[in-house]
């Protein structure tokens, strides 16, 4: 199929791009490269550099007719969304319609969306199935829920077919270090440099660490098996960030301790998601334990900062 990725330069996308070629199908990608990196991108996989705020965009869709939109491109940072929740909405309500439009006007029936854990805000259930209410606590997560909702619209008045993967925190390979970073990134970089992190409030708060791998593995099954609906794609297990930092400091052989500093205003103590929905309707289960996917992370940007220690 031909399939056009937004944000397919950046962490997750790129990984999908990498995917979806490795199934055979076609990819073109759309990303301002505004976190993404094209070098992230295969050689001979077209990079459309714009906005998805961009007109432009519209152009993409009449050339390349795609079949499948895998939804990525996204303001990342809950943070900012907090503080600039006019921008948030710009970037990841209105421009995610313009693309569901461009889809309506030139046939593109699929949908692949990629949701977020923040839609459950402070959960009531460990780990949080699709029924748990939804609450969200910032502009970030309203957005993802928005669009959502609006997904639903397209699909019951267009006949489009969308499918929402709700992600809990994922980590991998080619993560950012900057902007709104995975904390599994953020660790990587500064044990590779000597320095130790900071871990907000005591470090005894949870997150569902789930592979990029396995990310890429629930679009294949939610594009091969044709799911439409919503669905969360984690472990269900909970990691505590300070088990975190004790596994990344282990794979660097570093005995650095972590600095503690203040609580973050509206960050969650607790969080993880069921996952057993997708892996009942698909083929799909998590792969990747945790050690593994943190050892292949560390190893990425070990070598990444060889590579650089060499050029440089």
């Amino acid at each position: 199929m031909r399939i056009l990725v937004t944000g397919g330069a950046g962490f997750i996308g790129s990984h999908l791009v990498d995917g979806f070629l490795r199934e055979g199908h076609s990819v073109e990608v759309i990303d301002n490269l505004s976190s993404g990196n094209r070098d992230n991108l295969p050689t001979g996989v077209p990079l459309n550099q714009m906005d998805i705020q961009s007109d432009e965009c519209g152009k993409v869709f009449e050339r390349f007719r795609p079949e499948v939109l895998c939804h990525h491109a996204a303001q990342l940072d809950v943070f900012k969304s907090m503080a600039d929740p006019m921008f948030d909405a710009n970037v990841n309500i209105v421009a995610s319609l313009r693309l569901f439009e461009q889809c309506r006007k030139h046939g593109t029936q699929r949908i692949l969306f990629a949701s977020s854990a923040a839609i459950y805000g402070a959960q009531t259930a460990y780990p949080a199935p699709e029924t748990h209410p939804d609450r969200p606590v910032s502009p970030y997560g309203v957005a993802k829920l928005t669009v959502e909702h609006y997904l639903r619209f397209y699909q019951l008045q267009y006949g489009l077919q969308p499918t929402c993967l709700r992600y809990a925190n994922v980590y991998g390979p080619r993560q950012s270090t900057v902007g709104e970073a995975g904390v599994v990134a953020i660790f990587a970089k500064l044990l590779r440099s000597g320095k130790a992190p900071t871990i907000f409030g005591n470090g005894e708060q949870t997150r569902d660490f789930v592979y990029v791998g396995d990310i890429v593995a629930a679009n294949l099954a939610a594009l091969n098996t044709k799911l439409i609906g919503t669905y969360n794609v984690s472990t269900g297990m909970e990691t505590t960030v300070n088990d975190l930092y004790a596994l990344m400091a282990q794979s660097f052989g570093s005995s650095l301790k972590a600095v503690h500093g203040p609580e973050r205003a509206g960050e969650m103590p607790r969080s993880s998601l069921d996952s057993s929905k997708l892996a009942q309707e698909s083929s799909w289960r998590p792969q990747t334990r945790l050690a593994d996917g943190v050892q292949r992370t560390c190893d990425f940007f070990k070598a990444a900062g060889s590579s650089q220690a060499t050029s440089g």
